[in-house]
């Protein structure tokens, strides 16, 4: 929903308001439906990636998809701890691409696409930061940060109406921890209480747009490059896109200024753009090998699931399954497809009694 730049928050339409213990586990359930739909396109994109000879690229999209899986994780977290359940293995959460990211601007279309400008933009536009006068938005937002923003609200909002112990009523024991992990300085930490609650979401929100709105850094250390501080996910691909690496007096007005990034086009798999199933012959290379890939991630979906309902040590097979993904989804790009291109993962749905 577009606001007048004017509007005070105070005066957001009810519509953005999470005004219910029911209504504010709704959004937690889109949040991890918006941080899982982020997966597909930074997968394809980085599993395109000839990393010996983009190690630049390589290590920007493989970072934020780490942050991606944390941010969903915390997620899951901020649910159960008010007494939610996630849920990941549904086919809800494998719509056909492109695709529209979930309860926001429907103008924002995510494509399974390799890493390139075009990839770039789309990944620019999911990360853009709110501006500092952006209102609320718990539905249709413009911006994942204005999204948050509504959830911390709805946070602050029910406990004083209702009590801390009365929203964060759920049980301690499904909580997810673990971190820090190898390709970012971020941590999964527990939900228990309003105070952590809001840790989560800021963690989410910094390392997506920065420290403050209008600020380069995520607040991290760069796990590359110990050197430097880290830059949220936006101005990473801002890095990729104009070449160059953000120094710490750069602003996002003045851009980066510091030294070159690389980058060899001739270092990418040209996958084709979203690919479905049907495009093959039932029994034929390709489609076997997409089909075998997409019980991978569905199992590694229902994984995730299993963790964040009651059974935390899940995550790390959930974890494990990747390794699976990467080599899969890299098998495909090396097979020949059409006009030049080459074949590549479809994040399809598979039900239950079929991945076996």
């Amino acid at each position: 929903m577009n606001q007048p730049e004017q509007l005070d928050i105070a005066e957001v339409p009810s519509t953005a308001r999470i005004a219910t213990l029911e209504s504010l586990r709704e959004h937690l359930q889109w949040a991890i439906e918006l941080e899982h739909a982020t997966l597909p396109p930074y997968l394809c994109a980085l599993y395109s990636l000839d990393s010996a000879k983009n190690p630049d690229a390589a290590q920007a999209v493989g970072s934020v998809f780490v942050e991606e899986m944390i941010h969903l994780a915390l997620a899951a977290n901020l649910l159960n701890a008010v007494g939610g359940q996630p849920r990941l293995d549904t086919p809800q959460m494998l719509p056909r691409h492109p695709r529209p990211l979930p309860h926001g601007d429907r103008s924002l279309e995510l494509s399974l696409v390799p890493f390139g400008a075009e990839a770039l933009e789309m990944f620019l536009r999911l990360e853009q930061p709110a501006l500092p006068s952006a209102p609320a938005e718990g539905d249709n937002y413009e911006t994942i940060g204005q999204f948050y923003d509504a959830i911390e609200e709805g946070l602050r909002h029910l406990c004083a109406e209702l009590g801390e112990r009365e929203v964060f009523c759920g049980d301690p024991a499904r909580q997810v921890t673990a971190g820090p992990f190898s390709h970012t300085g971020g941590q999964l930490a527990a939900v228990t209480d309003l105070a952590s609650a809001l840790a989560a979401l800021e963690e989410i929100v910094e390392q997506g747009e920065g420290t403050a709105r209008g600020e380069v850094w995520d607040g991290d250390q760069d796990i590359f490059h110990p050197e430097r501080d880290e830059v949220s996910h936006y101005y990473r691909f801002q890095e990729l896109k104009l070449g160059r690496r953000y120094r710490r007096d750069d602003t996002p007005k003045s851009g980066p200024t510091g030294e070159a990034v690389a980058f060899d086009l001739a270092g990418v798999r040209p996958m084709r753009r979203n690919q479905r199933m049907a495009d093959h012959l039932m029994g034929s290379p390709i489609r076997t090998a997409q089909e075998e890939f997409n019980r991978t991630y569905c199992g590694m979906l229902h994984q995730l699931e299993h963790a964040f309902n009651g059974t935390p040590n899940a995550l790390g097979a959930a974890i494990g399954m990747m390794y699976a993904l990467k080599a899969q989804a890299q098998g495909l790009m090396e097979m020949p497809d059409e006009d030049g291109t080459t074949a590549g993962p479809t994040f399809e749905y598979v039900e239950p009694e079929a991945r076996r």
